[in-house]
């Protein structure tokens, strides 16, 4: 028997079967095989249809059950995961009224940034956790004041995993966690934000109904057997956005529990139990997976490194090498510290956590006659492997006391080089593990048991791949971190 894991991504839509016993992923499959195409009316606006979602979740399911023999009734559960921050409208009748707007949609910021200010910073920081900025609720704002006749239509609004599990139930709600991502929770009083609707002029009865996030939310119905193939009556059973659950996929639930990932962007998610803010301009907080009312909070930090893996395949696509490998195997002949070199990796847009400035890639103290490619690949490693650190400096001046890193076996911490300089400039081993968001969200779906020591132990047998351990010899690190901090102070001081 096994749990069905959705993982709703802007870039494309993948599909997991986990077997229940052990745990054990059985497969993965990715719809479309090419990246799902956004809409951009205007520039920074990005949308996308959220019947493609559905469409392409049907044949993921369809090619997953037919490519591993997999029958509608031996699918007892799904989890889905999806990316975080969209909004979705639907009318009564359970119809979309416009495209989605998705997460990298820049239209609605002046909009959350003059809520900020207008509510008061201390209120948003203590209430919300974090400025209304850019997310869902300012998002929706912006529909009320610029599509007042779709507005008027909207039966509810939701978040991309609330309208997926949706269409297979008919059903429609969501979750603290959920809500939180969109900024629609007031921490303090533990219930939904009224005063933010209120300034808003946003009625709450579009706000869904709530549900836990490891339960039984919904059921699949007819309709949603004979799109699917999912035998009607499967529990929909866990549901949460996608940085919350890679922690999860990671075993990351208690206060100083941290994932990172390190793809094209790079993410440290931190676990707290506290409430108190210290960085909201600079770090996102969310009701983690596991926030229950009147319990102890548990709070998950998100720090965005937007300059990351796509500095590293810049490189590999503009400099004469052939592979990642060669890249690595050539800045493994390059001392630590890049014999001065330095890399500022921030070239893709505005860094929240540098304040939202837009610093650019720089590369200083290059030498012509010195420093070749080598060079350039080793600090260019050396200064993502940096700005993670930075990022961990800020999360430890919000109250984080990191007690274990865990991080995925993708791109960046596939390098010794990367993972070593992180791991011995923070002082803790790093865990690695290979899986992925829809793995971990078809193992979520066991949760609604409240067995949280099984689910980590699954992790552990079926996922750690190694552990990187600090190094004794820190010092040319601290060198190489302390160079590097410099460059980066001296271009925000201009």
């Amino acid at each position: 028997m096994y749990y069905l894991g959705l993982d709703i991504g802007s870039s494309s839509i993948k599909a997991a079967l986990v077997e229940i016993s052990s745990g054990k992923s059985i497969g993965v499959v990715q719809e479309p095989k090419e990246e799902m195409g956004m809409f951009a009316q205007k520039n920074g606006w990005a949308e996308q249809k959220p019947e493609d979602w559905w469409r392409h979740i049907c044949s993921a399911i369809s090619h997953l059950k037919k490519q591993y023999n997999i029958s509608r009734t031996q699918i007892k559960g799904i989890g889905i995961s999806y990316q975080m921050h969209g909004l979705v409208l639907i009318d009564k009748a359970g119809k979309p009224l416009r495209k989605s707007i998705i997460w990298c949609d820049s239209r609605a910021v002046e909009i959350g940034n003059n809520a900020f200010d207008e509510i008061g910073n201390e209120a948003c920081a203590s209430q919300l956790l974090n400025s209304p900025a850019n997310f869902t609720a300012s998002k929706l704002k912006w529909v009320q004041d610029n599509e007042p006749d779709i507005y008027n239509q909207i039966y509810k609004f939701m978040l991309p995993g609330d309208y997926v599990a949706y269409k297979f139930s008919n059903t429609i709600n969501t979750t603290i966690s959920g809500l939180s991502e969109g900024i629609f929770w007031d921490f303090k009083k533990d219930t939904i934000a009224d005063f933010l609707l209120e300034h808003f002029g946003i009625n709450k009865s579009l706000v869904p109904d709530i549900v836990d996030t490891f339960s039984i939310q919904s059921l699949v119905d007819e309709n949603g057997e004979e799109q699917t193939g999912i035998a009607a009556g499967t529990p929909i059973y866990y549901r949460a956005g996608d940085q919350p659950n890679n922690a999860l996929s990671l075993n990351v639930f208690n206060p100083g529990e941290v994932a990172a990932t390190g793809g094209t962007s790079g993410v440290v998610y931190a676990v707290t139990d506290s409430l108190s803010v210290k960085e909201s301009s600079r770090v996102n907080n969310f009701a983690h997976v596991n926030y229950t009312k009147g319990a102890a909070a548990r709070i998950g930090k998100l720090l965005c490194i937007n300059g990351a893996g796509i500095q590293y395949r810049w490189l590999l696509n503009n400099l004469a090498v052939s592979s990642y490998e060669e890249m690595n195997t050539l800045a493994s002949e390059i001392p630590v510290g890049s014999d001065g070199v330095c890399l500022i990796p921030f070239g893709n847009g505005a860094e929240r956590m540098l304040n939202n400035k837009e610093v650019g890639t720089r590369i200083v103290n290059m030498n012509l006659n010195n420093h070749h490619k080598g060079h350039m690949c080793r600090a260019a490693l050396e200064g993502i492997a940096f700005s993670f650190v930075y990022g961990m400096e800020i999360l430890k001046s919000d109250g984080i006391q990191p007690s274990v890193i865990r991080a995925g076996n993708d791109n960046l911490f596939r390098s010794e080089i990367f993972a070593n300089t992180v791991a011995t400039l923070i002082e803790q081993e790093i865990e690695i593990y290979n899986t992925t968001g829809a793995i971990g969200a078809a193992r979520a779906a066991n949760l609604h048991k409240g067995d949280f020591k099984s689910f980590g132990k699954s992790i552990m047998d079926n996922d750690h791949v190694m552990t990187f351990m600090p190094f004794k010899d820190k010092q040319p690190y601290i060198e190489g971190y302390n160079n590097w901090k410099k460059e980066l102070e001296l271009i925000l001081n201009k």
